[in-house]
């Protein structure tokens, strides 16, 4: 009889240590008593959201249920987050987010830098921008915030000069004080139909942002006949968030995940050289 009951007790003390062990793996897996912190972040679809998708599993080991909320504008991430529909955006660089606050005058903060996206010249006419010929069209996003970065990388490559001095992330055509070639600048166009004017062979020359490049299964580091430099690069790609919440734990969780080693090489791994991880910018 002893011996039976002491079989039982130590049954159920295994059984009581395998439903604590159990709790713990819980608990570590979901945050403090197994319970998940949603979070909504708002994403273009790529590189931004397949980031995102990776930094998944490991938020949940962090306690943070991460909900990707994608979007196929430039304009719409920064109103979902300023009507409170999502905690942050993953989506836009720093001038672009200073450019919208001073449109709309949103109280966003930058809660921390992950990516760059090189800018790209493509061609189906010309393989170099040397062959571009005199009067060249070249075709370009109406995002204003994005012409300074277009205007020095064609300054960079020799084509243009802008005035002495000026800001180059807020330059414009009407900065442009030498242009041998006499290029003709379109600046009219909605970023994301910029892949298909270039498949359309339109213009002589598209600047494609990488996300859209990406999407439309073009290679941003291949393809183009030119492309801007990431050192020292001022449009680094960051997560937004409402001002004050970039001190909420799950916001500064996420930007530390993103900012891992871990998803730092996950970038570089999978984009090789078409996004390149912000660490890497030398800024």
């Amino acid at each position: 009889m002893k011996k039976w009951l002491g079989a039982l007790l130590a049954a159920a003390l295994v059984f009581a240590l395998a439903a604590c062990g159990s709790n713990n793996h819980d608990n570590a897996e979901g945050g403090k008593d197994g319970k998940l912190v949603k979070l909504k972040v708002g994403a273009s679809n790529v590189p931004h959201a397949e980031i995102l998708e990776k930094a998944k599993p490991i938020l949940k080991k962090k306690g943070i249920d991460l909900e990707i909320i994608t979007f196929q504008d430039y304009i719409l991430p920064n109103k979902a987050l300023a009507e409170k529909q999502i905690d942050a955006n993953y989506f836009q660089h720093i001038p672009y987010l200073e450019s919208q606050k001073k449109e709309y005058g949103y109280d966003f903060v930058n809660a921390g830098g992950i990516h760059i996206e090189p800018i790209g010249l493509y061609s189906k006419k010309y393989k170099s921008i040397e062959e571009l010929p005199d009067g060249a069209t070249i075709i370009m996003s109406n995002s204003v915030a994005d012409h300074g970065r277009i205007l020095s990388m064609l300054q960079e490559k020799g084509l243009i000069k802008l005035k002495p001095g000026i800001d180059k992330t807020k330059a414009t055509v009407n900065d442009i004080v030498e242009n041998p070639k006499h290029l003709k600048f379109k600046a009219d166009v909605d970023a994301g139909l910029l892949p298909q004017i270039y498949k359309n062979g339109e213009g002589d020359a598209v600047l494609i942002n990488a996300n859209y490049a990406l999407d439309a299964g073009l290679d941003p580091a291949k393809d183009p006949i030119a492309v801007e430099s990431p050192k020292n690069n001022p449009y680094v790609n960051i997560v937004a968030v409402r001002k004050g919440d970039e001190n909420r734990k799950e916001i500064k969780t996420l930007v530390e995940v993103l900012q891992s080693k871990e998803i730092q090489d996950f970038i570089k791994e999978k984009y090789h050289g078409a996004v390149i991880p912000a660490a890497e910018n030398n800024q």
